[in-house]
């Protein structure tokens, strides 16, 4: 078994076929947690669960970069048009209340997206919201950073309660990445991994029980795929990669990491 921490099924790469993509993860015993980026994301991912009795799950919040002004991103597997959205705390804490849903997120920083100091303050402002949201409603934190990882050790470090997260789609030095485990927070790894060995290091230094895999679907799809639009069941290919460099067994990963997420989400 193996648990997608960190998918899109719920958005427009999937409107012809999400239910497709699903039951082929689902028959190959992967489990997953869609994601929300705003409101209508968050609100899919929710409905998607009611279609499952089990091993769909969903997390909801505001994404940094729908905080400015429209901007069109090319992410290479796909393009899209970001959409202003300012947070609705009461909305998204009724969504959020849902019993599948199992966490707050993503949420954080990005200032690889967004340079305009204004809206990189806005980030700061909603994200506070979201770790307030997390902590009255009991449920841990997914955390986005892209070129912000010093700004989010800061702002986390300057926290006086204690926060349940992970790092998704870790991409920072060891040395940030020794600092958030030092916080107790987890770190997600993809299919990134696949093709780029940056980051082997980390993942060779990172204590498997606090190591989390997940596909960021549609994007960053793993090798041997990397043309086609990526989709839980490929989250296998991180857990592969993982072993490889950590020099243990596929199933020794499997397990462990399925552990991880179950405790961290409480699935």
């Amino acid at each position: 078994m193996l648990i997608d921490t960190h998918s899109h099924v719920n958005f427009s790469a999937y409107k012809d076929d999400a239910d497709e993509v699903i039951r082929r993860s689902l028959d190959s015993n992967i489990w997953m947690i869609n994601v929300g980026s705003q409101y209508d994301t968050s609100k899919r991912a929710v409905e998607m669960t009611e279609k499952y009795k089990e091993g769909v799950y969903a997390a909801v919040a505001l994404h940094p970069i729908h905080l400015g002004p429209s901007k069109y991103i090319d992410e290479q597997e796909v393009k899209f048009q970001t959409k202003h959205e300012e947070f609705d705390r009461e909305k998204y804490k009724k969504l959020a209340s849902h019993p599948k849903v199992v966490a707050i997120g993503e949420t954080g920083l990005d200032y690889y997206h967004v340079e305009d100091e204004k809206i990189q303050e806005l980030q700061e402002k909603v994200f506070k919201q979201h770790l307030k949201l997390a902590r009255e409603l009991e449920k841990p934190l997914i955390f986005h950073c892209r070129k912000a990882y010093q700004d989010l050790l800061t702002k986390l470090q300057a926290t006086s309660y204690k926060l349940q997260a992970v790092l998704h789609c870790f991409m920072g030095k060891w040395s940030q990445a020794e600092e958030f485990l030092d916080m107790g927070f987890y770190l997600g790894f993809n299919g990134l991994i696949t093709y780029c060995r940056d980051y082997d290091k980390v993942i060779k230094n990172t204590p498997l029980q606090r190591i989390l895999i997940e596909t960021d679907c549609p994007y960053l799809t793993p090798v041997p795929h990397r043309d086609e639009r990526n989709e839980p069941l490929y989250v296998k290919y991180a857990a592969e990669k993982i072993a490889e460099i950590k020099e243990i067994s596929f199933e020794k990963v499997a397990d462990q990491t399925t552990k991880n997420a179950k405790e961290l989400f409480g699935i």
